[in-house]
């Protein structure tokens, strides 16, 4: 059963509470919801307590208003995780994910807080924007895109009841990415693990090693075969590599 009875800020679920010194919170990719991660808590949870977000506009969330701006969305966040501070903090983003947790950390860093570090996959560097229109595409053509990139169920994806309930936060998360551009400013200073698939179509090996110039802490890059969604295949993997950083 999914223990979601610690709800303190909308924003984060807590499945499996831990008393580890460390608290890893994890941001969903584009369309994505705190559930994603409920894998991710389990395995994780003797070494660190694992904070899922949940973006306004899904789930249980769902008729909340989404928020169309990565850096709208993490100024909400960030204000949040003030008071889950009280532990060192890790972020790990997917996709979409890892802009916003970016941005979350450089606010946080203004209040002199230091991420233990940044895992940040599947999305090219915050300066290297790519707007390919997905999210003015109709219907068809944004389930298209999410089809092709994996990470949900098909089965799901031909129930119009799921698709009617799932394509107005897909489209919301796609505008918000697609119109993200970076705001300069001093780099980050924690250590920076970047993880993405060798056949992601929405990020090269280059464009994702372009992460490197966003910390001047520690830095290190993970290629996995596979496409958008690696992570799946290769959980195990990830999940060890992790734990390895958070236990260092």
């Amino acid at each position: 059963m999914t223990d979601m009875t610690d709800l303190s800020t909308p924003s984060i679920r807590r499945f499996h509470p831990s008393d580890a010194g460390v608290r890893l919170v994890c941001f969903p990719h584009a369309g994505g919801a705190a559930s994603y991660f409920f894998p991710v808590s389990r395995q994780l949870s003797p070494v660190a307590d694992v904070l899922a977000v949940q973006y306004p506009g899904r789930q249980e969330r769902r008729k909340e208003p989404c928020v169309d701006s990565v850096t709208s969305l993490a100024d909400i966040l960030a204000e949040e995780l003030l008071e889950w501070a009280d532990r060192p903090l890790a972020f790990f983003g997917h996709s979409m994910g890892s802009l916003v947790a970016f941005e979350v950390a450089r606010r946080l860093r203004q209040k002199d807080i230091e991420l233990v570090a940044l895992f940040a996959s599947g999305r090219a560097a915050p300066s290297l924007s790519r707007d390919e229109g997905v999210h003015r595409r109709d219907d068809a053509g944004l389930l298209d895109r999410v089809k092709e990139l994996g990470g949900t169920s098909g089965g799901l994806l031909e129930d119009p009841d799921v698709v009617a309930m799932l394509l107005p936060a897909i489209r919301n998360d796609y505008f918000a990415v697609e119109t993200y551009r970076l705001t300069p400013g001093e780099p980050l200073n924690c250590p920076l693990v970047v993880l993405t698939g060798d056949a992601d179509p929405m990020v090269t090996v280059d464009e994702a090693q372009g992460w490197r110039d966003f910390t001047t802490g520690h830095f290190e890059l993970h290629a996995y075969r596979g496409g958008h969604f690696y992570l799946d295949t290769h959980a195990a993997s990830v999940l060890e590599r992790i734990r390895t950083h958070l236990t260092a």
